[in-house]
């Protein structure tokens, strides 16, 4: 199945360890993996961010009073997705330490999550949803070279 095409605006918040988030997130790749992860034709916007920013959008757009690792806001799903990914810088440095893996790689899990979120994909709504959308997430980030992130 061909790539979807995908416009995409990629922008940095203004972050401590700004460098070493550039360094793990090259246009080409990010393109790359939420390209790998779209059933349709999209617009997406990815904004990385502090943790004053993520903690923020996570209040006042989900009650949620603490910064999360990716925040997906989706706008329409046809004919073209249109969504905003935000992703806060800290939270995923810190989960990609505790883990033990790369931050580019955590980084390609998310971005590949937040999209399928953007696509309707849901894991809070039952145990079924949450394991057919890990599986769709294994499954993407094999074929792109990434180890399943839930191991």
């Amino acid at each position: 199945m061909p790539l979807k095409n995908l416009s995409l605006s990629l922008q940095f918040g203004d972050l401590k360890d700004a460098a070493l988030h550039r360094a793990a997130l090259p246009r080409h790749s990010v393109a790359r993996w939420i390209r790998h992860a779209l059933a349709s034709d999209a617009e997406i916007t990815v904004r990385i961010v502090d943790a004053e920013e993520g903690r923020a959008l996570n209040r006042d757009y989900r009650q949620k009073d603490y910064a999360t690792n990716v925040l997906t806001f989706d706008y329409t799903q046809e004919p073209v997705v249109t969504a905003d990914l935000v992703l806060c810088a800290p939270v995923v440095a810190q989960e990609a330490k505790d883990n033990k893996k790369t931050l580019q790689a955590h980084y390609a899990h998310l971005l590949v999550h937040g999209t399928l979120h953007a696509q309707g994909w849901d894991h809070e709504t039952s145990e079924a949803d949450a394991e057919a959308m890990e599986a769709r997430e294994i499954e993407i980030l094999a074929g792109l070279g990434v180890k399943n992130p839930y191991l």
